[in-house]
């Protein structure tokens, strides 16, 4: 059974597997890793989930405010021994509950085009392509996806 802990990047946990991710991003990326990696600060996270199995932290997720209205995920990763057991989904899970509890209608998030995990869990969980926002504006390998949490009252 998969646990789930809200937290925030002070987490040890949590650095542990950014560090992992950032390391496994770097592989994959290749040249663009440098470009990446800029933004993917990990400082001053204040919602940060965990997942837990049997005691071991195998799987993370962060979001932070994009706009009034938009959070963004970052960070999604999961241990390579501890895929395909569900546990991005409900971390993702958790942190879109935890943006419509914050007031948050919608959630955004990025990844490489390379990704092809990623971009099938963010299709899965019923994302859709979005124009690329922000830094990730005119960058062709960055695919960007939203999906609207609740609906404009």
């Amino acid at each position: 059974m998969i646990t789930l802990t809200r937290t925030d990047s002070s987490n040890l946990d949590f650095q542990r597997l950014v560090t992992l991710l950032d390391n496994y991003l770097e592989e994959i990326d290749g040249d663009e890793h440098d470009f990446f990696s800029q933004f993917n600060h990990n400082n001053n996270l204040d919602y940060v989930v965990l997942a837990y199995k049997d005691g071991e932290c195998i799987g993370s997720g962060a979001m932070e405010s994009f706009d009034a209205e938009t959070m963004e995920i970052k960070r999604i990763f999961v241990l390579e021994t501890a895929r395909r057991l569900g546990a991005a989904s409900q971390v993702m899970d958790e942190l879109e509950k935890w943006t419509v509890e914050l007031g948050y209608k919608n959630s955004i998030c990025e990844t490489g085009i390379v990704q092809n995990d990623s971009v099938k869990l963010y299709f899965k969980r019923g994302y859709h392509i979005i124009p690329n926002y922000g830094h990730y504006q005119g960058f062709g390998s960055s695919i960007c996806f939203k999906k609207v949490l609740q609906n404009p009252a």
